[in-house]
């Protein structure tokens, strides 16, 4: 495999400290040997690809997926549990203009369709993933962007039938949302989860369906073979007729070679506090159980946890050299004490960070692989992969059973990606964009 970030991103470290790692045990897989047989091979063990199992196997379909390190190693295992509307970085007024209304309105409504099915989904195997929250609250970190919020509301409501509630920055302190903030934006959409109980659910109920899921088992080559593919394993080989790649940040340049440039990956880094006392959330005025995030490019996002632990998190890492996490360590623990100043002397025992994926369309790309017959893919979340991603996989359940999708399917998922300029090298024009960022966020 060739990745494009430091291979220290790929090891043990960026996740040894992650507080979901402490919640769920992790399960055994077997390491796939010798030559082995599937109708559908999976590349990658995040919602994704455990949603495309679970319901091929579901289905009937012999499947199985390959998950290169433990299970729930990567993004699906340690990102912050924010199960909402997203999965694309372009405003409104750009979908628009790309697709128009009528494609905009699809892409809303596959949004919105991501968290009902997950919803669902979470209800119908029975799942306990410590679900909290009622949508999603949007803070304003200026005034303008407050000004900007109250003008939005109107199209929150009109693009997903749902009514937010404002709420001005004199009554963030009743609401339980003190700090520095100048009003609120809560969309009724969505909830918080633990991502690695959702993980550890969807895999539970693929291998009852029948799927057969391999770790550690890094897919170092992927042919085209007579009626299907071959995918090259350590001590493995695996041929199956259809495959879907569902590895996104974690994506390799030649697996297939079809991906290179097509996703950039970028850290996102999350801390997580002991447990707060009763006195400590009243110090800071933050009492609600509501996921939030800030109105900033390189965005926080934060909750209270119901064990009243509080995460926070923060984009903004481009590169995984030593020197770039210790700077990244001390920036996110400085924002988190400069939001909370009542939580300066307070204990932040688990710090870890994660790739997420962008695309050079902004947008989520879930379709068949051009020139590669039988071979789909779906990624590129920006972020907000806990409702689109496992809504990917059943999509692609559908697509490699060559069905029509039974939910929203816009054109703004299937438009291919094109890829990145630089190649290899593309994360540096990141550098100035985010220097760009963090001058317009203050």
């Amino acid at each position: 495999m060739r990745r494009i970030v430091e291979p220290a991103a790929y090891g043990a470290a960026p996740v040894a400290e992650c507080w979901w790692a402490a919640t769920v045990e992790t399960p055994h897989w077997p390491a796939p040997q010798g030559e082995i047989a599937a109708d559908v091979a999976v590349i990658g063990g995040g919602f994704t690809g455990l949603s495309a199992a679970l319901h091929l196997a579901e289905a009937g379909v012999d499947v199985a997926l390959c998950e290169a390190e433990a299970p729930f190693w990567g993004a699906s295992g340690r990102n912050g549990g924010f199960c909402c509307l997203g999965g694309s970085k372009l405003s409104d007024a750009a979908l628009t203009r790309r697709f128009g209304a009528r494609g905009a309105q699809g892409w809303r409504d596959a949004q919105r369709a991501s968290v009902d099915f997950t919803s669902g989904l979470i209800d119908r195997l029975e799942l306990d993933v410590d679900r909290h929250s009622e949508g999603e609250t949007l803070l304003a970190h200026r005034p303008q962007e407050w000004e900007r919020l109250q003008r939005e509301a109107e199209e929150v409501e009109a693009g997903y039938g749902v009514t937010p509630r404002l709420v001005p920055a004199a009554d963030l302190a009743d609401a339980g949302m003190a700090g520095p903030f100048h009003g609120a934006l809560t969309v009724p959409l969505g909830f918080a989860l633990n991502p690695r109980k959702y993980a550890a659910g969807l895999a539970r109920a693929a291998q009852a369906a029948g799927a057969r899921l391999f770790a550690p088992a890094p897919v170092t080559s992927l042919r085209a073979d007579g009626s299907g593919y071959v995918l090259g394993l350590p001590g493995a080989r695996l041929r199956a007729r259809r495959v879907i790649l569902a590895t996104n940040g974690y994506s390799s340049e030649d697996v297939p070679a079809w991906m290179r440039a097509r996703y950039m990956p970028v850290a996102s880094n999350v801390i997580v506090t002991r447990p707060l006392e009763g006195d400590e959330l009243q110090a800071a005025g933050w009492t609600t159980a509501q996921m939030a995030y800030d109105t900033r490019h390189l965005l926080h996002y934060f909750r209270l946890m119901p064990d009243n632990r509080f995460l926070f998190g923060m984009r903004g890492g481009i590169y995984a050299t030593p020197r770039e996490t210790a700077r990244l360590a001390r920036a996110i623990r400085a924002d988190f004490e400069a939001m909370f100043p009542a939580w300066r002397d307070v204990e932040t025992p688990h710090l870890w960070s994660g790739l997420v994926c962008l695309t050079p369309t902004l947008l989520p790309y879930v379709g068949p692989v051009p020139d590669m017959p039988g071979v789909f893919a779906g990624f590129g979340y920006h972020g907000n992969g806990v409702a689109m991603g496992g809504y990917a996989g059943r999509i692609l359940a559908d697509l490699v059973q060559d069905r029509l999708p039974g939910a929203p399917y816009p054109e703004a998922m299937r438009r291919v990606p094109g890829r990145f300029p630089l190649g290899r090298f593309r994360r540096a024009a990141l550098v100035p964009a985010y220097a760009s960022f963090g001058w317009r966020d203050r």
